[in-house]
């Protein structure tokens, strides 16, 4: 594991990512509101998200055919329960055949800030809770206030800077930190990387620190290269007119190669996204269960998505 300020250590050859949890599902897949998708990156296998219900990605790996006893990392970008509520299960169901398998978990510093909703002054522990019991099977967490390369041209973004005033979240959340009570911003938010000789791939949860600033971030971090593809939610399913256009113009600017807008991007979104990117059906899709980015090979979108 290498951390920033250390030498980079080379870029990713072959890629492929695979989405394990989306709403959009056809052949003999479960959608959700949730995402998961594995990434293999040469010789490395990691699970971005675990999605939302106990048993969906669990049940979508076996129909795809995606072995999980053969990936030793999990990436969660953040608390709410659509990215995380499949971990324990997952865990629970690899675990005996291979006792490394899903057995660290990385995150971003304040996942476990306790968490209530504006409608309630109970604190919400779940993340807490969800900690001990991922414990207790023998898995753990490793917590990032920074950037990491966890392999050669593999980076997760560490809690991503709001350079831009972006705000996809609630908006009455609140949260206990250890300088006392804020609003819930999803401090902890983070997004996985991919440097390749094409450029960068940027693999989302919900985005929620903002896709302008997860990009922006990913660049000065790893290097201010091109963006092959931007893949996941990044939570512009309810944006405004202007959100959108300010966000296809920056978008812009980072010459996006490829699109799939999974989860919370929203459909209307990412046509408009297509459009104002001047890609075509093949280069941006609505994100399906089972569709895969692979390099050099570009966007499967799955029937249902092309």
């Amino acid at each position: 594991m290498v951390l920033l300020g250390a030498e980079s250590a080379g870029r990713v050859k072959a890629l492929k990512i695979t989405i394990l949890s989306t709403m959009l599902a056809d052949g003999d897949e479960l959608g959700e509101w949730g995402f998961a998708a594995l990434v293999e990156a040469d010789e490395h296998r990691l699970l971005f998200d675990t999605g939302a219900h106990a048993d969906v990605v669990l049940k979508n790996a076996r129909s795809l055919g995606v072995d999980l006893t053969t990936v030793p990392d999990v990436l969660l970008s953040h608390s709410h329960s659509d990215h995380t509520g499949g971990l324990l299960t997952l865990r629970k169901s690899v675990r005996e055949k291979t006792p490394a398998a899903l057995s660290r978990a990385h995150v971003g510093e304040g996942i476990f800030y306790p968490r209530r909703s504006g409608v309630t002054r109970q604190p919400d522990l779940s993340m807490v809770a969800l900690k001990g019991e991922y414990e207790a099977t023998g898995g753990m967490f490793v917590t990032y206030t920074q950037p990491v390369q966890l392999y050669p041209g593999v980076w997760l973004t560490g809690p991503v800077p709001r350079k831009y005033p972006e705000r996809n979240w609630s908006g009455s959340a609140r949260m206990t930190t250890p300088t006392g009570d804020a609003e819930d911003n999803l401090p902890e938010d983070l997004a996985l990387v991919l440097d390749t000789e094409q450029g960068l791939v940027v693999l989302t949860g919900c985005g929620h620190a903002g896709v302008v600033n997860i990009v922006e971030h990913a660049r000065s971090v790893v290097r201010p290269a091109r963006v092959h593809a931007l893949i996941g939610g990044v939570h512009l399913f309810n944006a405004k007119e202007q959100t959108l256009s300010w966000t296809a113009e920056k978008l812009r600017g980072f010459g996006v190669d490829h699109l799939i807008g999974a989860h919370c991007t929203g459909i209307e979104s990412v046509f408009r996204l297509r459009a104002d990117l001047g890609l075509d059906r093949a280069h941006a899709v609505v994100g399906a269960v089972g569709a895969k980015f692979e390099l050099g090979r570009g966007i499967d979108a799955r029937k249902i998505a092309q």
